[in-house]
């Protein structure tokens, strides 16, 4: 017989995750760590190597999103199944830009999760129905995907002012990783490669100002 999977599970809710981690023991399911926070979740995928780290997109400190970015950047093995209540657009999106491999809700049938997690371990990409309706919706309406977030305008704003990455930083309470990561889908969606020719296109279209 072929090893069970190996998982990490990660959220903030101890209730959820207690029962997050029942389900997925009772599945057959090898689960190796548990975490609170990002931090902790990428110490412990670090340290014990897993198939599949299980992640709750919105969490204190380090959110699901930047931890997904880092993994990703430090070429960590384990697939990243996105178990959370979000389905916007723009957690949709920054999650599986950042290199999510599934994307599930919380309110997903146990059979669900279980396939989510086989296929997750397989390196197959899994959206729940609502997420897949989402980025389906959105790949037919290019227009939206032109749209700055709130986030990214914040971003341009403090940009055109001519604030540094590392202020930027600190003043949004996030990573120099994550300004960097905001500034790329800024560049991506205006069709510029830096800063300067962002902040322009930004005023030409009354995005700013």
């Amino acid at each position: 017989m072929s090893a069970p999977i190996r998982i990490v599970v990660a959220d903030d809710h101890p209730v959820v995750r207690d029962g997050v981690v029942g389900v997925l023991r009772a599945q057959g399911f090898e689960v190796v760590g548990q975490a609170g926070d990002g931090e902790q979740a990428m110490a412990l995928v670090a340290e014990l190597d897993p198939d599949v780290l299980v992640l709750d997109l919105r969490m204190p400190g380090t959110g699901g999103v930047e931890v997904i970015e880092r993994l990703r950047t430090g070429e960590a093995r384990a697939g990243v199944l996105v178990l959370t209540t979000f389905d916007t657009d723009s957690d949709v999106v920054a999650a599986i830009e950042a290199g999510a491999t599934g994307y599930l809700l919380k309110d997903a049938p146990t059979p669900d999760l279980v396939e989510a997690v086989r296929a997750t371990a397989a390196g197959e990409t899994v959206l729940s129905p609502a997420v897949a309706t989402r980025l389906a919706s959105r790949l037919r309406s290019p227009g939206p995907t032109a749209q700055l977030s709130p986030r990214e305008r914040e971003v341009l704003t403090l940009v055109a002012r001519g604030t540094t990455n590392r202020a930027i930083a600190a003043s949004l309470f996030v990573s120099e990783a994550t300004v960097k990561t905001h500034l790329g889908h800024i560049f991506d969606k205006l069709g510029v490669t830096d800063r300067a020719a962002a902040v322009a296109r930004a005023y030409d279209r009354g995005i700013l100002g």
